[in-house]
């Protein structure tokens, strides 16, 4: 019955895909791919947004933001390693028998019914993931466990865990705009301070960008994200660290203190307030006031083995031009309505 299921859903899928349906409806690929997810649930038992966080996770680190994806006929980025699909004693790695990959403790499963098990098909890929991460049950705790035991790695499982949040709480896989950190009516200024030298606390390089601004600037969530991290750091001062569903952490530091109920665990989106500028941190708890008040903005990426900074200036600027261009296209459309309102008056 569930054979019969899956496939009814590929063939829609593969409509939905086509030329001729793209002309007929608004279908995005996201679209198709949420479709595809939450037909896997209904299957499984295990929760579409832990599907959908695997295969962002691994389009991350495949596709960085500032590379152009190849067009492809894949849905998913999702990659099974040979080895892990056929089992590492399977003597074939290229291995499409469902028996004998399930005999060498193979992972890799026939998810459309045609008798074969293939690492290159996107529905048995996703049967396969959503199998073997059901195998001790479908609870967090449960599929952590099994995500550790696929990637071996403290940092994947939790990205994983909190992108899979993130789409949980939103309901859509549709979740790329941004924000640039500092509200426009505000006066702010800022240039590229990105790898400059830092002493305090020994010889070290700026992992981000200040933004000079008075106290009590508000500062926005640049994204929509999982606050990983609050609290107080001698360095950052008061601190936010929240995770995007790009594999990106952008880090919020110096202020002067955090929107009233916000903790580790929160999912925001962006233009949310997370706090205030100030001039926190260089020293213990509560030290503040050996600089002018700034935020320091920092981003990171985890590339599924180590996290790494990289410049946020050039997003930063982009952010902010795109901010302004909003914010010109709001004015122009209340002048129109202004307008329209005013010549119906005169009628």
């Amino acid at each position: 019955m569930w054979k019969k299921f899956l496939n009814i859903s590929l063939s829609l899928l593969i409509l939905m895909a086509s030329p001729l349906s793209a002309t007929a409806n608004s279908h995005t690929k996201n679209d198709d791919l949420l479709y595809l997810f939450k037909s896997m649930q209904i299957l499984t038992d295990v929760p579409w947004y832990y599907l959908a966080a695997i295969n962002q996770f691994e389009k991350n680190l495949r596709h960085p933001e500032k590379k152009k994806e190849k067009k492809s006929l894949k849905y998913l980025s999702i990659q099974i390693p040979k080895e892990v699909w056929a089992g590492i004693l399977n003597p074939d790695p290229d291995d499409k028998n469902p028996e004998s990959i399930k005999f060498f403790q193979g992972i890799g499963r026939d998810g459309d019914g045609d008798q074969k098990a293939d690492w290159q098909n996107d529905t048995d890929v996703l049967y396969s993931i959503a199998v073997y991460l059901a195998m001790d049950g479908t609870g967090e705790d449960q599929i952590r466990t099994k995500l550790w035991d696929y990637y071996k790695h403290p940092v994947s499982v939790d990205v994983i865990t909190h992108i899979a949040k993130i789409y949980q709480k939103f309901d859509t896989l549709d979740l790329d705009q941004t924000r640039f950190p500092i509200p426009l009516e505000y006066n702010y200024t800022y240039h590229n301070t990105w790898g400059d030298r830092r002493g305090w606390g020994g010889l070290r390089i700026h992992e981000g960008t200040d933004i000079f601004a008075n106290y009590g600037t508000p500062v926005l969530s640049t994204c929509y994200g999982y606050i990983e991290l609050i609290g107080w750091n001698r360095y950052g001062g008061w601190r936010v660290g929240i995770r995007d569903i790009r594999n990106n952490y952008h880090y919020f530091a110096h202020l002067n203190h955090f929107r009233k109920g916000l903790k580790k665990g929160d999912i925001v989106k962006p233009g949310d307030q997370i706090g205030t500028v100030g001039s926190s941190g260089y020293g213990p708890k509560g030290t503040s006031g050996k600089f002018p008040p700034h935020l320091h903005y920092g981003i990171y990426r985890f590339n599924g083995r180590n996290t790494y900074s990289f410049d946020p200036y050039p997003l930063l600027k982009k952010w902010e031009r795109e901010a302004y261009k909003q914010k010109r296209q709001k004015k122009k459309k209340q002048k129109q309505s202004k307008s329209r309102n005013t010549i119906r008056w005169v009628d």
